[in-house]
């Protein structure tokens, strides 16, 4: 059931991003090496009626008190577990009081917490990190670039191919994001130019990752990851409001957001640029911007101060009496 809910549900009639997949995966082979722990058996050997409520609950549990994940990452593996009984419901009926059991299983609630960003001296710092006299050092600086102004996903960014890339009037790049869409995303005059040296550097090899890795490959999430934790703690040294923060590759993508945000963008335009599905997931930047909600207070009459009226100047007034 679990070979066929992979190949034929996720890859041939549904067609799920590897992304997807590669997330489903990591949540069975967790899965079954809890039961290989708990109930004694082999992968092979475990049977659907082993994968009842209380299993499926000591599981997360498990994910949260001896792995250390947080309720996010939880309700993502509950919901690959709801996938699967769904399918299940469908293909062995037999088994359709438990898997509605399991599918009434609800998602944890988690606390949010406002987004974090980086202002513009911590920008200039984190891309004054790299040292542009290795190839390596040139790669990570345009790579953090093109994240800041062009608020592209850490997939995208990795996905990217040298073709993927426009120059001359109206530069900009393709890529395929989330669910699929593609989008075009236009380029600054610092990106253009920073990019139209790399590529030159690169060679002709349009087909090839835009930013491999040493290797040739192309860079995994991960390795993007610890490129910026590493040029973070050099930039660190320059600005020291970054040591309060922790960044990471989706950091940029919000600092581009707030920027559009503070520069007075519409939300909507905001959402299209970001390749988000709804505008209302742009709602968060909004209440991540203190200086906005500082302009608000500042029209507002404080709780202490007696309000005043109108007083006219007297030349105001003379004019007004003389009528």
């Amino acid at each position: 059931m679990l070979q066929a809910f992979f190949t034929d549900r996720l890859m041939r009639q549904r067609q799920a991003s590897s992304h997807t997949i590669a997330s489903y995966r990591d949540t069975f082979r967790l899965l079954l090496k809890f039961a290989q722990n708990r109930l004694k058996k082999e992968a092979s050997a475990v049977a659907i009626t082993d994968l009842d409520t209380a299993f499926i609950g000591a599981f997360l549990d498990h994910l949260e008190k001896d792995r250390g994940v947080s309720a996010r990452s939880r309700n993502v593996r509950l919901a690959a577990i709801h996938s699967f009984f769904r399918y299940i419901a469908i293909q062995e009926p037999t088994h359709s009081a438990l898997a509605q059991r399991v599918l009434a299983m609800p998602s944890k609630r988690w606390d949010r917490k406002p987004i974090q960003f980086l202002t513009r001296a911590e920008v200039d710092a984190l891309l004054a990190a790299p040292n542009l006299d290795t190839w390596g050092g040139r790669r990570d600086r345009i790579l953090f670039l093109l994240a800041v102004q062009t608020g592209l996903r850490v997939s995208e960014l990795i996905g990217l191919r040298g073709d993927d890339v426009v120059l001359g009037s109206g530069a900009h790049v393709r890529c395929q994001g989330k669910g699929r869409k593609e989008r075009c995303t236009p380029l600054r005059k610092e990106a253009t130019a920073a990019l139209r040296l790399w590529l030159h550097e690169r060679g002709d090899h349009s087909s090839e990752p835009l930013f491999p890795s040493a290797r040739g490959r192309p860079l995994s999430c991960d390795g993007v990851e610890y490129l910026l934790s590493k040029q973070v703690t050099v930039a660190q040294q320059q600005c020291s409001s970054l040591k309060k923060k922790r960044i990471t590759p989706h950091v940029l993508r919000h600092t581009l957001a707030m920027e559009l945000l503070q520069a007075g963008v519409d939300r909507s335009v905001i959402a299209m640029w970001l390749g988000h599905e709804s505008v209302e997931t742009t709602q968060i930047y909004l209440h991540a911007d203190l200086a906005m909600k500082e302009q608000a207070l500042a029209k507002t009459v404080p709780l202490n101060v007696r309000q005043g009226r109108y007083r006219p100047c007297d030349s105001l007034m003379a004019f007004l009496k003389s009528l």
